[in-house]
């Protein structure tokens, strides 16, 4: 299963945008996790002022606004 996961953190404008874009974009295909990097000292020291982060797999896709071409090319084909 693809793992899909957003950092961010509460009261994120852009964080909140972003996670809204995305879930239209998947459709239900795919589950999301939302981890905020205020509950985690590591993230906070990763992400810091990057946010919203989405990561597929283990890898960075896209910061700060939704990259549907690379969402899409990074997500499994047939899905």
């Amino acid at each position: 299963m693809t793992a899909i996961r957003v950092y961010s953190r509460q009261g994120c404008h852009l964080c909140e945008q972003l996670i809204e874009e995305l879930l239209q974009l998947l459709r239900r295909r795919h589950s999301i996790e939302i981890r905020d990097i205020d509950n985690d000292i590591n993230w906070q020291g990763q992400f810091g002022e990057r946010i919203p982060v989405v990561e597929i797999d283990g890898r960075i896709i896209c910061e700060h606004r939704l990259d549907v071409d690379a969402i899409e090319s990074a997500l499994p084909r047939g899905r």
